[in-house]
């Protein structure tokens, strides 16, 4: 019997050390395996993108899953495509951190089943809270923390975007101090309420700002473009936005149906953004906007963030996605297009955060104007939160 004991003892000790060095180990092999880019930093740019990506004032991306992998935010990594030392390096004035919660296996564009999920391992094995393991709405608080533990611990130099008074106040400090950088919190996919309803009003304390209403696959509130039934909003659905309506959160379309985005633009009396997206117009892509979805978004005073990597854009080119920029100029206007990378979301992007300048540079080369590239580079995410936040 004693015996039994010892190797059961032994077998416990083994697996505990088993799986502290897991954590330490296969977190980063992880990040660096799915989070790759195009082409390498250091960067170099003309000098005429250089004088105007240095007299921007205001630049902003509306989308990075940079939460999702566990990584320490407030030191300068050499994978992965943001943290903020590089944040900073690049005059980054916000970041939207997008948290995701669920994936498919064999995840793609077309047609994805709810019944698996790749996330749950890299969650136990990066040392996560044991409780958000296996529940949707815990892995969303617990990116949530980690935020704002990574603004606790900055010193003063990240700041958590929440209301209007708070974005007015960063915007005044960083008049005077551009060793400063910001970020606001959003949800990718609401199958992290759990069901809940109740649980919009504990995303909004937690810090959530921004939610899209489905990821890569059908869920309680209706139908992904990349699902299964390409259905629109349900009951439910309709319930949800209808609260973050009232509560002034914004409503994100991206991955949602075709049917999902008329339904939400039927009923909404608010501006909505797309986080991430390309357009049909120059990439046919299922994830991707029609062109009466453009003009809708813009009519509505909404944003459109383009994506930086090929799913979007139909190449791994900057040139891919500054000719989708483009369009939407020629389309809709400049004062709706803005950045919507999809930074560190398992994809490859064309650069990483430290690389924007060379976007400034294509779009030169496309004959885009100063003041248009003043807005798509961040001055409409400015304009757009101080007229939608609380």
């Amino acid at each position: 019997m004693k015996k039994i004991s010892r190797i059961i003892i032994l077998f416990i000790l083994v697996t505990i050390t088993l799986y502290f060095i897991a954590t330490l180990i296969v977190p980063k092999m992880l990040d660096k395996k799915f989070n790759v880019v195009t082409i390498a930093s250091p960067y170099q740019i003309s000098n005429e993108a250089s004088i105007i990506y240095n007299s921007l004032e205001f630049i902003s991306d509306l989308h990075s899953d940079a939460l999702l992998w566990d990584r320490d935010l407030l030191v300068k990594n050499d994978y992965g495509m943001v943290d903020i030392p590089r944040m900073l390096n690049s005059n980054i004035a916000l970041q939207g951190f997008t948290i995701v919660t669920k994936a498919p296996k064999n995840i793609n564009f077309d047609h994805n089943k709810d019944d698996s999920d790749q996330i749950t391992m890299p969650y136990i094995l990066q040392g996560r809270p044991i409780h958000s393991w296996f529940n949707l709405f815990e892995r969303a608080i617990t990116q949530c923390k980690a935020l704002h533990q990574f603004e606790e611990k900055s010193k003063g130099k990240f700041r958590i975007i929440k209301s209007l008074s708070g974005f007015n106040k960063y915007l005044k400090d960083r008049k005077n101090n551009k060793e400063i950088t910001a970020g606001f919190l959003g949800i990718e996919g609401m199958h992290a309420l759990n069901g809940e309803i109740e649980n919009i009003d504990k995303m909004y304390e937690a810090g959530v700002r921004m939610m899209a209403p489905v990821h890569f696959f059908d869920n309680k509130l209706g139908g992904s473009a990349h699902g299964v039934s390409k259905k629109g909003l349900s009951e439910f659905g309709k319930e949800v936005i209808k609260k973050m309506e009232q509560k002034k959160m914004i409503i994100d379309l991206a991955h949602s149906s075709p049917k999902m985005i008329d339904d939400i633009l039927s009923i909404v009396k608010v501006p909505v953004v797309t986080s991430h997206t390309g357009v049909k117009g120059t990439c046919n892509s299922p994830r991707n906007l029609s062109d009466d979805h453009l003009k809708k978004i813009a009519k509505s005073k909404g944003l459109i963030g383009i994506g930086m990597f090929k799913g979007a854009t139909c190449d791994n080119t900057i040139a891919s996605t500054v000719k989708a920029i483009k369009y939407c100029i020629d389309l809709v206007g400049a004062d709706y297009v803005a950045l919507g990378s999809d930074f560190d979301g398992a994809t490859e992007t064309h650069t990483d955060i430290t690389g924007l300048p060379l976007y400034v540079e294509e779009m030169i080369k496309n004959s885009i104007s100063k003041e248009q590239i003043e807005k798509v580079m961040g001055g409409n995410v400015k304009r757009f939160l101080l007229n939608n936040l609380e």
